[in-house]
């Protein structure tokens, strides 16, 4: 069998299954409830500031050599 002959139908064939797949596993939860509930009460996301002056042209040119 040459297969660059039937590289469309196993394309086509692949494609196929993927769609199947996802169909299949869509209804399917994306985390559990013991995850989702403890998010709820975690503390806030740390952020961080960065707080400094941003370099001139000059200055970059200068850096980079």
């Amino acid at each position: 069998m040459n297969i660059a002959k039937n590289m469309e139908a196993i394309f086509v064939v692949a494609i196929a299954l993927i769609g199947m797949t996802t169909f299949a596993t869509a209804s399917a939860p994306a985390a559990p409830a013991v995850i989702v509930a403890a998010a709820d009460q975690a503390v806030p996301m740390q952020t961080v500031t960065v707080s400094a002056k941003r370099l001139t042209a000059a200055e970059k040119a200068a850096s980079a050599q």
